[in-house]
């Protein structure tokens, strides 16, 4: 449920790029990659990364591009972005991928303390780049990690 009302929330279309943080099985990534043109995501644990490229490789996946790195900085180097779509919580929504999101796009987060109710956010930026927050339901996530393991 929560994978598919997520992923509705984006409001992917077929030419859109797709930042995920929190890659882990990636079975998330192969979601967006059947709706999108291309997705990127990024996984703290190396371990992890590896193992969900090899799952891409075995089963064709060619548009998602895996990278290991802190989900709070994102992946600057492939914005903007037409949707992020984070699947850890954050303490805060971070700036970086505010940043990072395109005008016009969506990202859903999961906000709150580590093991604790937190909240699905909408965030929209509109076309002139101003933001709007909206709570879509209480949650429990993994916390975001800061550093790559």
């Amino acid at each position: 449920y929560i994978v598919a009302l997520m992923t509705d929330l984006l409001a992917i279309k077929p030419q859109h790029k797709i930042l995920e943080i929190g890659t882990g099985s990636g079975y998330q990534s192969a979601i967006l990659s059947r709706l999108c043109k291309q997705v990127y995501t990024v996984e703290c644990i190396d371990a992890l990364s590896k193992r969900a490229a090899s799952c891409f490789r075995d089963l064709e996946y060619r548009n998602i591009e895996l990278a290991v790195g802190n989900g709070y900085e994102g992946l600057p180097e492939h914005a903007p972005y037409d949707g992020i779509i984070v699947t850890a919580a954050a303490s805060h929504i971070p700036e970086a991928l505010i940043e990072q999101l395109k005008p016009g796009g969506n990202m859903v987060i999961p906000v709150g303390a580590p093991y604790m109710s937190q909240e699905l956010m909408l965030v929209r930026k509109d076309e002139q780049g101003d933001v709007e927050i909206d709570s879509v339901l209480g949650v429990v996530f993994v916390p975001l990690v800061n550093d790559p393991v």
